[in-house]
């Protein structure tokens, strides 16, 4: 693995966690020095955080990420520009399907639909907008670097798409936290790992997953009135979660 990557992956957990000493940083200085009320910056420190911390692991990232490319050679296999841009808008629609099957096969299972994880994300947003910008854009492009672009990339080289694709989709579905809803995470990566092996383009899987991260956090603004001609249980497996 080039030591460029070695800097994302470790860039990319120490951004994660970061909180750990992050939160009571910003809110004791939100408090003394910018002297705002304890309790209004209790409630603005998780978001305000996150947004920091995503901006500047994903300039870091970048950074190294472009470094690394250019010791990249061989681009004979990269889908030409017109048929990746089909695949790029094919790939939405194969993430909310897969998204949708997974969804079906948990509930006979017993596994409820809803995801604490997206409520986590959505609570975040209602206190600080710009979240947004995490959730739908920063967010995912991170992880299509880390997950397919590095750990899937790695794997492909000595291994199967099968093999790769399941490896490091697992990893990904582990690393959203959330081991009742492991298999529909892991499907989704799956998915994005399949743009990505067909087309050897990252932003294809990143159009997809930030197109669908974004479908969703609009539809889940939009929840009150959208759940006026949509069931409860319908709705959530056409929109899922974010991933």
């Amino acid at each position: 693995m080039k030591k460029e990557y070695v800097y994302i992956l470790v860039t990319y957990v120490l951004m994660l966690l970061s909180n750990i000493i992050g939160y009571p940083m910003l809110y004791w200085a939100g408090v003394n020095l910018f002297h705002e009320p304890p309790a209004s910056m209790k409630t603005l420190t998780p978001p305000l955080w996150t947004v920091l911390s995503f901006i500047v692991g994903l300039i870091i990232v970048l950074h190294f990420l472009r470094r690394a490319a250019k010791n990249e050679m061989n681009r004979a296999e990269v889908l030409p520009a017109g048929p990746s841009a089909l695949w790029a808008v094919y790939g939405v629609f194969l993430c909310f399907f897969a998204q949708i099957v997974a969804a079906k096969i948990e509930s006979l299972f017993g596994i409820p639909q809803s995801s604490n994880n997206t409520q986590q994300i959505m609570v975040l947003i209602e206190r600080f907008p710009l979240v947004i910008l995490i959730s739908s854009i920063a967010g995912p492009i991170l992880e299509e670097i880390v997950f397919r672009k590095i750990i899937f990339g790695t794997l492909r080289r000595r291994f199967s798409f099968i093999v790769s694709g399941v490896v490091s989709s697992v990893i990904f579905g582990l690393a959203h936290t959330e081991i009742s809803h492991l298999f529909l995470y892991s499907l989704l990566g799956l998915a994005l790992a399949f743009l990505y092996e067909k087309t050897k383009r990252i932003t294809v899987s990143m159009f997809a997953h930030v197109s669908m991260n974004t479908i969703v956090v609009v539809m889940q603004l939009l929840y009150p009135s959208v759940q006026q001609t949509l069931q409860f249980q319908d709705f959530h497996s056409l929109i899922g979660g974010l991933i």
